[in-house]
């Protein structure tokens, strides 16, 4: 009866134990086919992020504390920033880069090279992600009083507001050495055979 007792118990525990799992899964399943269908729609994703950004902005400004989580924060959100702006390889570091040129990666300089995109070390979804979930712990954070550490604040605004000096004129001296932009542009349409012919051309066929 003993052995009936604990082998009961041990599959109810068991049983219970994979429910739980289940239920995990199917969190984690919704969870990320919710991201794999907001992944289109850039716009809609800033905008919501800009929002819980808002959120958390006015909920410093009203309490008038959380200055720490704030600093944090900014300094996190300034890291993404930085790495979202960053090439994936380094052109100092690039083992492809052109030996005879040591002012610049090896980049297409005239229109009739490859046409090669810009490949971010941050990805602009990663980004979005990152820049999301970090404001949603911040906004979390705000409503617990031993995350309010007093401090004075503007000693904190003017600290990041020369790192943030620094760290973009240093990012920007990096573009002019290597002469890159961290944005895709020029990127070459191609027509159809058919748009190219026109609707003349087309109607001559026809006859």
């Amino acid at each position: 009866m003993m052995n009936e007792d604990s082998s009961a118990t041990m599959s109810s525990s068991s049983g219970g134990g994979g429910g739980i799992k289940k239920v995990f899964q199917r969190l984690s399943q919704t969870y990320q086919s919710t991201l794999d269908r907001s992944t289109p729609h850039t716009r809609l994703r800033w905008v919501f992020a800009g929002f819980v950004l808002l959120l958390f902005v006015l909920r410093i400004f009203i309490y008038q504390g959380w200055y720490i989580i704030c600093y944090a924060l900014g300094i996190y959100h300034l890291n993404l920033f930085i790495a979202f702006l960053t090439p994936k390889i380094d052109p100092e570091f690039d083992p492809y880069a052109q030996d005879d040129e040591d002012d610049g990666p090896n980049l297409p300089t005239r229109s009739n090279e490859e046409f090669r995109p810009f490949i971010r070390r941050l990805p602009e979804f990663k980004f979005w992600l990152s820049v999301t979930k970090s404001t949603g712990i911040g906004l979390f954070c705000t409503f617990f009083d031993f995350f309010n550490v007093p401090v004075f604040w503007p000693i904190l605004v003017m600290y990041f507001i020369t790192l943030f000096c620094i760290t973009m004129k240093r990012q920007i001296k990096h573009m002019i050495k290597f002469k890159y932009l961290p944005f895709t542009r020029n990127k070459p349409r191609y027509q159809r055979v058919n748009d190219l012919a026109g609707p003349n051309s087309v109607a001559g066929n026809s006859k």
